[in-house]
């Protein structure tokens, strides 16, 4: 999917960062509270790095239905219509197969922790997912988190090296 993320879509997107993460500002600042919201940040930006797949699919999509639900929220509050799309990012297409294992891990332990999460936590996993893939999809994230890609690819390089080795196994 193709969709850019307008500034309607971004305006969704940070009513839904602002939600996570004014509870903390104003609570006691305590990590934890950002736990649940940065699990699904994490998943959502690694699902920008994917091609293809579920994670792949599903972050392609958020930027389109940030932009539908962002349009018609700010058109209610305000009567415009606004639509011009933001510059386009991608961190997709950049995954070894080493990179991809990575990314199925943590794949699987958010979905690991969502299954123990309670539903408040859960929204906050969903929120972070959603926030990560659509900012993903805009040229400044995107080209911000450009190294992350090689980073996720070394992650896994270290480990096949040291079992592929001599004396390991």
């Amino acid at each position: 999917m193709t969709t850019s993320l307008t500034l309607a879509g971004l305006a969704l997107t940070a009513v839904i960062f602002w939600a996570n993460l004014r509870p903390w500002w104003t609570g006691n600042r305590d990590p934890k509270m950002l736990a649940p919201f940065g699990k699904g940040a994490a998943l959502g930006i690694l699902g920008a790095m994917c091609t293809g797949g579920l994670l792949g699919w599903l972050a392609g999509c958020a930027p389109q239905v940030g932009s539908t639900a962002g349009s018609k929220a700010v058109g209610a509050v305000t009567g415009t219509q606004p639509g011009a799309a933001l510059t386009r990012g991608s961190l997709s297409g950049s995954l070894t197969e080493e990179g991809a294992v990575v990314v199925f891990l943590v794949a699987v332990g958010v979905v690991f922790a969502w299954r123990k999460a309670g539903k408040d936590d859960k929204k906050r996993m969903a929120g972070g997912a959603f926030c990560g893939a659509t900012l993903c999809a805009t040229a400044g994230v995107a080209g911000a988190l450009s190294f992350l890609p090689g980073l996720v690819n070394q992650a896994d390089d270290s480990v096949r090296a040291a079992v592929e080795s001599a004396g390991v196994l």
